[in-house]
């Protein structure tokens, strides 16, 4: 293999989830391509990596000091969604059916991995409820023991903020899946989260 088709492979396979063979695939496609076209994405991906940082308020990732959802005026100031990562702010966002704000914690608590709650912007998050101008927080956590442990936390770190209601998504089993393939704690969260039925007339 040419030393600099072997530099790319070894450093595209740096990506998460992309190994070996994706990653010579990936070159090979490089090498495809117009000149101009990778010119481009790699000026893309300098910018990025050179240019980004956090949101003040959020810390979601963003080009400006505040990133364009908390920027938005049309926003809900009184809502806040917690999530783990910007990834999940793009999950929701792509719903179009949340209009409040948002907070990331940049992840989970988890001593198996030295991640402890100062590690998070936890902090960041109070002192965001200190303004009093948030009503209701929504903890939208993921439901593993590291995401249990982070929302027990978050629940008694948000106590002191009575006139804050805390509230977390639903979780249970999705449209279309069948309930023997369907994992414990899942199917425990649905229980959980029932809700009645309208019957019809």
């Amino acid at each position: 293999m040419s030393r600099l088709l072997q530099d790319v492979v070894e450093e595209l396979s740096k990506l998460p989830g992309i190994g070996r063979r994706t990653a010579l695939r990936l070159a090979m496609h490089l090498l495809r391509m117009e000149p101009q076209s990778v010119t481009e994405m790699t000026r893309s991906i300098d910018r990025f990596r050179r240019d980004i940082r956090r949101c003040a308020c959020c810390n979601n990732l963003s080009d400006e000091e505040l990133c364009p959802v908390c920027a938005d005026p049309e926003r809900d100031r009184s809502t806040v969604c917690v999530v783990e990562q910007v990834a999940d702010v793009l999950s929701i966002e792509h719903t179009h059916q949340y209009r409040g704000l948002y907070h990331v914690l940049g992840g989970v608590i988890s001593p198996m991995q030295g991640i402890a709650p100062s590690d998070l912007t936890i902090d960041l998050l109070c002192g965001r409820l200190a303004g009093g101008e948030v009503r209701e927080v929504i903890l939208a956590i993921p439901a593993s023991v590291e995401g249990e442990t982070t929302r027990f936390y978050l629940m008694n770190r948000l106590k002191p903020y009575a006139g804050v209601k805390i509230t977390a998504i639903a979780r249970g089993i999705g449209f279309g899946d069948e309930l023997e393939y369907v994992d414990d704690l899942t199917i425990a969260h649905a229980l959980l989260n029932r809700r009645e039925v309208e019957q019809s007339e």
